[in-house]
């Protein structure tokens, strides 16, 4: 959602809908597109692969909803800088939004304490949806040139990542067969032999969704796996998967756009229109998806969180033979 600073400064003094407004804008993309708008393209020799959005002067990393909407912009994509940053931000650096800025909203949880006769103290705490505003890194004058982060400051940006995650994960591996899936019951993950792929890092990019799905065993975030294929359910799984996939392809520094079902995409929107809130709650699980995911890179886990307990596998590891030179 882009707007003017005028316009952004107008709003906060209006009543909004945040959730509803969030859905209508991802609900009409998909309806217009026919796929998820989190599956961007893009072309190397022509723009910067993806890349997480980060705050300009913290370094902190956004997280779902803001990551997914902060993502749609194409901004970052083009100049190959992924930073953002609030007006006060860039105000106290000494910095200074451009004339005719573009800002793009942000949501975040501000708890808020009420009266309720039926809790113990009289009270209960909710979560109330609040927002902010924040400016590409292309339209803040002032800010140093970016410079992305070397493969020492950040290895699991390194092309050996994926598959220490493979390794880590706790799923075991087979490769061959012209489809790609996880198989609950005997927590295995097919894949085509990465020659079946265009590119190496679309084989790549498989395996992660592939691998949050097997984040769904009873061993791990224990989700229910067993909706068939087309239900909602399932398309609510795969939406989050899917959706996950971009958070950790865009940390991992891979492409994002991998082939979506038709048959998922018109399911889960049918279901955002149905319910304002999934949105939120999808782009909720999908980033504690991705964090699963991405700490079985023991780099990314020393530095932004703790490994998962890696389960007992009954499966042999995959062959050397096997490990792809992603």
């Amino acid at each position: 959602m882009t707007m003017s600073w005028t316009s952004a400064q107008r709003e906060t003094t209006e009543r909004r809908d945040i959730a509803a407004e969030l859905t209508e804008r991802i609900a009409t993309l998909i309806e217009q597109t026919g796929k998820v708008p989190w599956k961007r393209e893009w072309d190397p020799a022509k723009c910067a692969g993806p890349q997480a959005p980060v705050n300009a002067f913290t370094g902190e990393l956004y997280h779902g909803i803001n990551a997914l909407m902060f993502g749609l912009d194409a901004r970052p994509i083009i100049s190959g800088d992924p930073r953002w940053a609030t007006f006060k931000q860039a105000q106290d650096a000494g910095c200074h939004i451009t004339k005719g800025a573009k800002a793009v909203l942000g949501v975040f949880y501000k708890p808020l304490e009420i009266e309720d006769d039926k809790a113990e103290d009289g009270k209960r705490t909710i979560p109330l949806l609040k927002t902010f505003h924040v400016f590409h890194a292309t339209e803040i004058a002032g800010l140093p040139s970016y410079e992305p982060p070397s493969a020492e400051a950040a290895p699991w940006t390194r092309p050996e990542a994926v598959t220490l995650i493979m390794q880590n994960s706790g799923a075991a591996f087979r490769i061959g067969g012209d489809r790609a899936f996880y198989s609950p019951a005997f927590d295995t993950i097919q894949m085509p032999p990465d020659a079946a792929f265009e590119r190496r890092e679309y084989w790549a990019a498989t395996v992660i969704h592939e691998i949050n799905h097997s984040t769904g065993h009873p061993s791990r975030m224990n989700r229910d796996l067993s909706h068939k294929f087309g239900s909602d359910a399932y398309a609510c799984e795969e939406a989050r998967v899917e959706m996950a996939a971009c958070f950790v392809c865009n940390t991992l520094n891979l492409p994002t756009d991998f082939e979506n079902h038709a048959a998922y995409v018109a399911g889960w929107l049918s279901k955002l229109r149905e319910d304002k809130r999934e949105l939120l709650r999808a782009a909720a699980d999908a980033q504690k998806i991705a964090d699963w995911t991405l700490c079985y890179h023991p780099n990314y886990a020393a530095r932004h969180g703790t490994q998962p307990e890696r389960p007992v596998s009954s499966s042999p590891p995959l062959r050397p033979e096997l490990r792809p030179e992603t």
